[in-house]
């Protein structure tokens, strides 16, 4: 069950903890209630809350210490302190120290619910600008674009996933084949908007962060763990709590770190660089790669364990030479998505003949090197239809043709031969060695068998 957030209370008054607990608790918060001071700190680090409301009159010890401990050792949480009528004084002192707001007792519930909901809501927000500052969400990959079947399939089978709520899913594909756009459309199916609005999406390039600094990234630190470790700091997956964890590029991660990866799977908790204790997390856990993961098993670089606690639930996304059905649609979506965003006359339609070279290239880029070509026509083009013309020479010239992909090649007679040519001879040669069998002579091809099918109609070869 989701909550808005953790509030962990500490008063010596069993009534006034009571109250505040079953309130809290019926607004939707997770709630751990304590009276008695001593050790205190070590109670509040596993807790991990997001709010501590403190007395400030405590037996042997008093609230504004306490606060002071928190602050001094960097422990990520926001302060309130709790006082009566005559301490006031008091409690602007430790808002100085750090705490972010105060109550005054005897408590209105309303507005202790006031407080706590502006604090997290602020904390939340803090949050997400954060994480938008270091993850750049393209608005053009936010929705899921094509009509293949190819593309329907994988739609269906993510959505089940996100109805199933499973644990983790493993992404594999090509780069540029929008393993993210699939991990982004699971997420949003699966967890909507949480009960505090937001439902965070927190992503992790394995192979960019150096390696020193990986699983302080990845778990969080406690102050003074090594060096640098000015204050305390929350890993990904706390901050991805009642939300979501993209691990990309998993199969660069170094087996050590694989190992402290499959602990957090399979316990559904985290430790700290440097701390003594668990942190329990509810995240969705994406890993991406484009690596042939079993290869990498075999050889001793990938743990086998990780790999099969991960493949449980495989999500493929083929390279878009596979699915040529998405080649048009995708490529009219970028060109409305490029031209509201650098407020150009849109371009309302793509020659016949530019279309042909559309779905005759190879795409080694896939989907990100059709969004960076049609990227490029609308920023320098002013037309009203994209013309072979506005395509960068290797579409023009047929490098990366599709059948040539794999590296084959074909060769080119000296009288020259058209596109067309080489795609209907292929696609004759493919059936001839199938002996008719459509579907075999899509994989002899590398694509689909809608896409096989349409180009048997394009060459009235039916």
């Amino acid at each position: 069950m989701k909550t808005k957030g953790r509030v962990f209370l500490l008063d010596d008054d069993d009534l006034i903890v009571s109250m505040l607990a079953r309130a809290l608790k019926a607004d939707g918060y997770e709630v751990q209630a304590e009276t008695d001071p001593q050790g205190i700190l070590d109670r509040i680090r596993p807790f991990a809350p997001d709010i501590v409301m403190l007395d400030l009159k405590l037996p042997g010890i008093s609230g504004m210490e306490i606060l002071k401990e928190i602050v001094d050792r960097g422990i990520g949480t926001q302060v309130v302190m709790l006082t009566s009528d005559d301490s006031a004084e008091s409690a602007v002192k430790a808002m100085k120290i750090g705490a972010v707001d105060y109550l005054t007792k005897p408590f209105d519930m309303d507005e202790v619910k006031i407080v706590v909901n502006a604090i997290m809501e602020k904390g939340n927000l803090k949050q997400e600008v954060e994480y938008l500052r270091k993850i750049s969400t393209d608005l053009a990959y936010k929705e899921i674009v094509g009509g293949s079947s190819v593309i329907r399939k994988l739609k269906e089978k993510a959505e089940k996933l996100a109805q199933a709520g499973v644990p983790s899913v493993m992404i594999t594909g090509e780069n540029g084949t929008g393993k993210e756009i699939f991990a982004r459309f699971i997420h949003n199916t699966m967890r909507g908007e949480s009960a505090s609005g937001y439902a965070p999406f927190v992503g992790v390039n394995c192979a960019a962060i150096p390696e020193s600094l990986i699983e302080s990234e990845l778990f969080g630190h406690e102050k003074g763990s090594f060096t640098d470790a000015k204050t305390e700091k929350k890993g990904v997956f706390e901050l991805a709590s009642q939300g979501s964890i993209l691990l990309d590029e998993i199969g660069d991660m170094k087996p050590s770190l694989q190992a402290k990866l499959l602990r957090v799977l399979e316990e559904r908790k985290v430790r700290r660089v440097g701390g003594k204790h668990d942190i329990a997390i509810d995240a969705t856990v994406f890993a991406t790669t484009n690596r042939n993961l079993e290869e990498s098993v075999e050889k001793g670089e990938f743990r086998i364990d990780l790999y099969y606690r991960l493949n449980v639930f495989a999500f493929h996304v083929p390279p878009l030479r596979e699915r040529q059905d998405d080649i048009v649609p995708l490529t009219r979506h970028f060109l409305e998505f490029f031209a509201a965003k650098y407020n150009r006359t849109p371009i309302k339609d793509i020659s016949p003949a530019a279309g042909k070279l559309l779905l005759s290239y190879g795409w080694p880029g896939n989907v990100r090197e059709l969004r960076n070509v049609v990227e490029r026509i609308v920023v320098l083009e002013s037309c009203e239809t994209v013309l072979p013309d506005h395509l960068p020479k290797e579409i023009l010239f047929g490098k990366g043709v599709v059948g040539a992909a794999a590296g084959k090649g074909i060769s080119l007679p000296e009288a020259g031969l058209s596109l067309d040519d080489v795609e209907r001879n292929l696609i004759l040669q493919a059936l001839g060695k199938s002996g008719g069998n459509k579907t075999q002579a899509a994989k002899l091809l590398g694509i689909t068998y809608d896409s096989l099918r349409y180009q048997i109609k394009k060459f009235g070869l039916e």
